[in-house]
């Protein structure tokens, strides 16, 4: 099975892609959904996320208060890597089960933000594909989803590696810097290509 990972820095246009080879039948595994799914209120993995960083980062109702630890982590590489070295080995066993199960999909793909930045997947995907675009686009993408400050924004960027870094990893890019149908076009030509190689 031909596994594609999908990758690009913040407010890249990741989601969107990924929903675009779905629209194509192609299955997707998100490493961030998987994350969110895993942190949800009563999951293993929350409980430990709580038992390192103090039960302050619950809201009231058990649930992860994910704006309060998205400050902790971005303000402290120490912290970052303990929260890292909770989920990643959570996230990563679910990767496998998800790529192990039978599907009628002739490729699948793997979306992973910090794929160029761990070499994790290396043994999972055979190619990588990065979607790029300015940083003062990723910049106002993310502003305009409402729920970062652009300090807040830019201190994430510090801890993915640059587009230069990313795009020297890429077997394949997509430029995501103008309209819908620009970017819906590449991935039509992406998927006809993945068809022949897989």
């Amino acid at each position: 099975m031909l596994v594609i990972g999908l990758t690009g820095g913040i407010g890249s246009g990741k989601s969107t892609v990924a929903e675009l080879f779905a629209n194509h039948g192609i299955a997707i595994t998100d490493t961030d959904v998987i994350a969110h799914r895993l942190t949800a209120a009563g999951q293993n993995a929350l409980d430990e996320i709580a038992s390192i960083f103090g039960r302050d980062i619950l809201q009231e109702d058990g649930t992860l208060n994910r704006p309060f630890l998205r400050q902790k982590v971005f303000a402290d590489a120490e912290s970052r890597k303990k929260l890292e070295n909770i989920l990643h080995p959570h996230i990563h066993e679910v990767v496998n089960i998800e790529l192990t199960a039978e599907t009628k999909t002739p490729y699948r793909i793997v979306v992973v933000p910090l794929l160029v930045e761990t070499s994790a997947y290396d043994n999972v995907v055979n190619r990588v594909l990065v979607v790029d675009c300015p940083e003062h686009q990723q910049i106002q993408r993310v502003l305009a989803r409402g729920a970062l400050k652009e300090v807040e924004i830019r201190a994430i960027m510090a801890t993915q590696c640059n587009r230069e870094q990313r795009l020297n990893r890429a077997d394949d890019v997509i430029i995501n810097d103008a309209e819908h149908q620009k970017l819906a076009q590449q991935v039509s030509e992406l998927h006809k290509k993945y068809l022949t190689l897989a």
